[in-house]
């Protein structure tokens, strides 16, 4: 009888910072369903993502690859036709690979027209959606779209009697004054209003029913499946539904992690960043008090329907072998180092929440620990083909199984973690006048030191054990110690850089082939019969030449 495998549901919040969550020490957001998850499984205390930035993070999550490998390096940048995923690595072994919600991807369309790909066909359907079936797709972030252009979720909005132009944008996504005057929560200082939507009707709770519909039409089929789960908040547009919409306020956004010290940087890049204006307006106190009381009530909110989907797969006998990963694409300032958004390397933008619970025996020792290892969001497609029976592609995937962590054993190590961004598009290329090939910075986390290599400037160096807030910028520092740490990990990104990156036709097979050239007759450097029959073991006179049956 054939191994019966798990299914895989892989749950991804967007912008969700690791530290707004009750199992990672909030201490006024409560998530008791995503804590009840951890209680099952391991919580992950240093995962990290391989760009703070969703396409390119997300890019890196879908291939197992790094940034520079996949060439995904920004919101919009085409995933190249050829870029092999976990679908495609799925499907081969008879899995499949599903989405439901966000993914980020832009297909790479002057590739498949090249190639005489037609993007409606089954081939170029899975080119243009990283991989995946879509039994639904939402991006989100349509603030003026067309009608032709909608989502699902705007037509499953105006069913309900929302219509408008844009329902997405004028539901979903804006909120009504006392006078009930329509107004966006593009704009920061309308964050506190309810969205002009019901709970049950909003991109959250559609994306969870959504989910369970797909997990419901799937119980009779015997393929096992990785069901992404990707939700588009908490990301902004910071709005929610009430009741959501008024449950936090100021008493419970604790301080921010700053310094003066930072603010008054004189590192040419850091300077350009905290004067881009999405840092300028995170750095007021009055834009953290009405953003953050509406960020936590989108997680509250999402932690909410957690605990209904979790609650619909126990009752469908759906948990006994489904394994449930939870996890962010990045996280978000909120005014943390005077900075907004994400981009940058601190731990509140760069390191995310990972959680996984393995139902299966062998993960019976792990439930409820917690992992120090140093892991990345690449990690997750080797081990998720493992769990549904893929062989590894170690010469594709360039993430490692986590499955000896899960099941308490050996088998995993990294040194270090490696994170990249690009920021040609930016305030900051403009403002310092970077051209697009030098727009470039690479992070490298041993667990100790986190260096960042800014190309045309001084590398910027924190030391976690000291300055576990990341407010010391040791960069420049004359101290021995310090010039000491930053050869190391210099050295260590080199090392990294020079990798073969990029070689994703090496299968054993093909290196095995390289090694026999001798064998099939290509003789180099042989000066006589004798010579030959001592390096390979085979007879001259048995030697079949190259060409020959």
């Amino acid at each position: 009888m054939a191994e019966k495998h798990p299914n895989v549901l892989w749950i991804m919040a967007d912008q969700l910072r690791f530290d707004y969550l009750s199992c990672y020490g909030h201490p006024h957001l409560h998530t008791p369903h995503i804590d009840a998850l951890a209680k099952r499984g391991v919580k992950f205390n240093k995962a990290y993502v391989q760009s703070p930035v969703c396409g390119p993070s997300r890019m890196s999550a879908y291939t197992g690859r790094y940034v520079r490998s996949h060439g995904s390096t920004w919101n919009g940048m085409p995933l190249r036709v050829g870029e092999p995923t976990l679908g495609d690595h799925l499907r081969q072994s008879g899995a499949r690979a599903v989405l439901v919600g966000k993914t980020h991807m832009t297909a790479d369309a002057e590739g498949m027209a090249w190639l005489g790909i037609d993007p409606k066909s089954e081939i170029g359907v899975s080119r243009s959606q990283c991989g995946f079936d879509p039994f639904e797709r939402d991006d989100g972030l349509h603030p003026d779209s067309l009608r032709q252009n909608w989502s699902a979720y705007d037509d499953y909005l105006e069913a309900q009697g929302y219509k408008s132009d844009n329902p997405w944008g004028d539901f979903a996504n804006s909120g009504k004054d006392a006078d009930g005057d329509l107004l966006s929560a593009w704009l920061l200082k309308n964050s506190r209003l309810a969205a002009n939507v019901p709970e049950e009707h909003s991109e959250t709770a559609y994306m969870t029913d959504r989910a369970i519909a797909f997990m419901q039409g799937a119980i009779t089929d015997d393929r096992p499946w990785v069901c992404h789960l990707s939700y588009i908040k908490p990301h902004w547009p910071y709005i929610v539904p009430a009741p959501y919409h008024d449950m936090y306020c100021e008493r419970d956004i604790v301080d921010p992690v700053r310094s003066d010290a930072e603010r008054d940087t004189s590192h040419p890049l850091m300077r350009a960043y905290l004067d881009a204006r999405v840092c300028k307006s995170f750095s007021r106190d009055m834009v953290r008090e009405h953003v953050i009381p509406a960020y936590m009530g989108l997680i509250k909110q999402l932690d909410d329907n957690l605990g209904r989907l979790f609650a619909w797969m126990e009752s469908k006998g759906l948990s006994d072998n489904t394994i449930v990963a939870f996890t962010s694409d990045h996280g978000d300032y909120m005014g943390d180092h005077w900075m907004g958004d994400k981009d940058f390397y601190h731990e509140m933008a760069v390191k995310v929440p990972l959680i996984i619970a393995d139902p299966r025996p062998e993960a019976d020792r792990t439930r409820g620990s917690v992992s120090e290892d140093l892991v990345e969001m690449i990690d997750l497609a080797p081990t998720f083909m493992a769990a549904t029976g893929c062989p590894p592609k170690p010469h594709i995937v360039e993430g490692r199984d986590l499955t000896p962590i899960l099941h308490g054993k050996q088998g995993f190590s990294r040194r270090y973690v490696i994170s990249e961004h690009d920021y040609h598009w930016s305030e900051m290329a403009r403002t310092l006048e970077v051209p697009q090939e030098d727009a470039h910075t690479t992070m490298i986390f041993d667990g100790r030191w986190k260096y960042i290599r800014c190309e045309g400037f001084r590398p910027i160096l924190f030391d976690l054990v000291t300055d576990p807030s990341e407010l010391t910028d040791l960069g420049g520092s004359e101290d021995t110690t310090h010039i000491a740490a930053r050869a190391r990990m210099e050295s260590a990104l080199l090392t990294w850089a020079t990798r073969h990156h990029s070689r994703i036709t090496a299968t054993s097979e093909v290196l095995d082939r390289q090694k026999k050239s001798a064998q099939t007759g290509i003789l180099i450097g042989f000066w006589d019969e004798a010579e030959y029959e001592e390096a390979s073991g085979i007879a001259f006179r048995d030697l079949k030449p190259v060409g020959r049956p």
